[in-house]
């Protein structure tokens, strides 16, 4: 599930909201709660959108996990070797001189 939270854990905190906060408050707060993320969803794609337009070609398949340095520096490494893997053999020219 969301943040690997069960539904043993799920059930535990709807208990616990309706402790602390009231039964009488807890649906507003829900709905305020949802509308907090999906205005952080919102502004996370936006982030997204402007970045891939600012960092021009190439970067059109940008997703934020590729933000991570590790991540960032494996994908670009593949995509150099599938690029290098892609030239035809025949273009290859070796020089005589250096064997």
């Amino acid at each position: 599930m969301f943040f690997d939270i069960g539904a043993g854990e799920m059930i535990g905190l709807a208990i616990l909201g309706l402790i602390l906060v009231g039964p009488e408050r807890l649906p507003k707060l829900a709905s305020e709660a949802a509308a907090i993320v999906r205005k952080i969803q919102r502004m996370s794609h936006a982030a997204t959108q402007e970045l891939r337009e600012n960092l021009g070609p190439g970067f059109e398949n940008l997703q934020p996990s590729d933000l991570n340095p590790k991540t960032f520096i494996k994908k670009q490494l593949a995509d150099a070797l599938d690029e290098k893997d892609e030239t035809p053999r025949h273009a290859v020219k070796i020089d005589p001189d250096l064997l």
